[in-house]
């Protein structure tokens, strides 16, 4: 009990701190740095999301990040139910290949990325940068999904068949269905890992207009470093949605990594 208090205190004091001085002023936060609220400014949040473009940066996150999220759960759960369900020549291969860039560190496919995207006219763009993060995030995508997937019963499938069901019905009328705990994990995890993701974003996008959260947080900093109280502000806004994610869907994201097979 002492150990889980002392590690929660340790996780959270600074979530707790950034959230104080998000609500102080910058003379405030110099005066005394650890001191609590003596009048709460909650108008620079407002200052932030008009005056210091968060409220595009937001908007391009979750553009983003839901349509990343998207993509990787249908393209995800069709290639894990694939490589569960079905034998194939080059199976092992094709899903060794998959799940083996997930040992290489990101920043080697960098100058690749930047490559490609230039020579495709994808550079500089939500679109391109969506596509990086799904091929980012699709290999452990896979892999917990596919691992759900084979312990579905194969008595199930049979019986779908036995009812006239074809191979794209079972997929959407019986796998993803039995799958949701699994999905649910999956879109979580990467829900959280690319709304916090900055090295693609900062290579990868240039124009004011289309940066994400991570790097108008970034920007902001460079051009208000002395304006802690403001930083502390925008960081929050970015912290927030992660924070209520986790909260609300936690006992999901346990269940989904703990799934036992399906009865």
């Amino acid at each position: 009990m002492i150990l889980l208090s002392v590690y929660t205190a340790f996780v959270a004091g600074p979530l707790f701190w950034v959230g104080t001085m998000s609500l102080r002023t910058t003379t405030e936060i110099a005066h005394n740095p650890y001191a609590l609220p003596k009048i709460f400014h909650f108008e620079k949040f407002a200052r932030a999301w008009v005056h210091s473009n968060y409220n595009v940066y937001f908007t391009n996150s979750v553009i983003v990040v839901l349509s990343a999220v998207a993509i990787l759960t249908l393209i995800g759960g069709m290639a894990g139910h694939c490589f569960a369900r079905y034998r194939f020549r080059f199976r092992r291969f094709l899903y060794f290949m998959i799940f083996s860039t997930i040992i290489f560190p990101p920043q080697i496919t960098i100058i690749a990325l930047f490559q490609i995207l230039v020579e495709y006219g994808l550079y500089n763009s939500l679109i391109g940068l969506i596509l990086v993060y799904v091929a980012f995030q699709l290999p452990i995508t896979v892999y917990i999904l596919e691992s759900f997937f084979a312990r579905i019963p194969s008595d199930l499938y049979d019986a779908a068949r036995m009812d006239g069901y074809s191979e794209w019905s079972i997929f959407f009328k019986v796998s993803l269905p039995v799958a949701l705990p699994a999905l649910s994990t999956t879109v979580i995890l990467n829900t959280i890992l690319l709304w916090n993701e900055f090295l693609y974003a900062v290579v990868l996008i240039s124009d004011e207009s289309k940066r994400t959260l991570p790097l108008g947080i970034q920007q902001f900093m460079g051009d208000h470093l002395e304006d802690v109280g403001m930083i502390a502000s925008g960081l929050m806004i970015a912290i927030v949605p992660v924070v209520l994610i986790y909260i609300f869907f936690s006992e999901k994201l346990i269940q989904g990594m703990t799934a036992g097979a399906v009865k």
